[in-house]
């Protein structure tokens, strides 16, 4: 059972500005919570993409989305991929886009996929079950100091180098639990006992690592905006800093336009803005919630238009 409290979905679906008859891309379908929401708002002339890399999410959310009256186009593909996907399908401009990056909560839950440190599985991790790289890969077989850059950079742990360290010397690693216990005793007594769980970092580093997460999102991000037309709407939910530096800076430099030194008394460049901030500071999930599902405590949704 594919089971997902869908974060922000009225404020990112608000957010994209619906017209009954646009062309609209979840690229993160997922369990289909958002592209149910926008399918809702369209007619029979409107057409919804919806992306995903898992297979278990895409027969899941074809299943809630049988009934609606749009145009649906449900395809497996890493969103990196959009623009060979949309001209598969004839699709050359796009009224809407969103992304709702991360782990979904089926994933996190199916302990089989080896996302949680909280269950026992073979190191796994990934995303599209199809692809050959898993986290046990990275885990048993990069060397020490890529190991410590990777928990490093996509983790931010400080104390990377000693996981890596501790890591390689009780290899070969298995399964998730017993890697969740390596870390931890890599880390000091006195930071083990506050904050969140101590393999948290370094779990999220070894995830992003074997889907290469953030590299897809920037060429995405890239891809999207260029597909949208004019007035078109990009919404972004993210949940970690990575991310939402990512998206923050791509949307910043865009609406700015002008590349051109400080110190230049007028514009030589020439460069237009591409884009418009809906809102200068993410949007956050409401107190409520975050009551209710816990996990969109971290969320925060970015929005941007299209200009000419």
């Amino acid at each position: 059972m594919f089971v997902h409290e869908t974060v922000l979905k009225q404020e990112a679906v608000e957010g994209l500005a619906l017209r009954p008859d646009g062309v609209y891309v979840d690229c993160t379908l997922g369990g289909a919570g958002h592209s149910l929401h926008i399918a809702s708002k369209l007619s029979s002339k409107g057409t919804l993409v919806g992306l995903d890399q898992d297979q278990t999410a895409l027969d899941f959310a074809s299943q809630r989305l049988l009934e609606v009256d749009c145009q649906i186009h449900i395809c497996k593909a890493n969103f990196r991929h959009l623009k060979e996907v949309l001209q598969g399908l004839s699709i050359d401009q796009v009224d809407g886009i969103l992304f709702d990056l991360g782990v979904s909560s089926p994933q996190l839950d199916q302990g089989e996929r080896g996302f949680s440190y909280h269950t026992d599985a073979p190191l796994d991790m990934r995303m599209d079950r199809e692809q050959k790289l898993t986290a046990y890969d990275i885990v048993n077989h990069s060397t020490e100091s890529e190991l410590a850059d990777l928990i490093y950079r996509y983790g931010e742990e400080r104390f990377s180098r000693r996981i890596s360290a501790k890591i390689v010397a009780q290899r070969p690693i298995e399964r998730t639990l017993r890697l969740a216990e390596v870390i931890k005793q890599a880390i000091p007594a006195p930071a083990r006992r506050t904050g969140p769980h101590p393999a948290r970092k370094t779990f999220q580093a070894i995830r992003i690592a074997v889907n290469d997460e953030l590299q897809a999102f920037q060429e995405a991000l890239s891809t999207a905006t260029s597909l949208l037309r004019n007035q078109g709407r990009i919404c972004v939910i993210t949940f970690h800093s990575l991310e939402d530096r990512i998206c923050k800076r791509h949307f910043q430099t865009l609406a700015k336009g002008c590349t051109c030194p400080p110190t230049f008394p007028v514009c030589m460049c020439g460069k237009q803005p591409e884009l418009r901030l809906i809102s200068r500071k993410p949007i956050l999930p409401s107190t409520t919630e975050i009551k209710q599902n816990p996990r969109a405590r971290s969320a925060k949704l970015r929005v941007a238009e299209k200009i000419e």
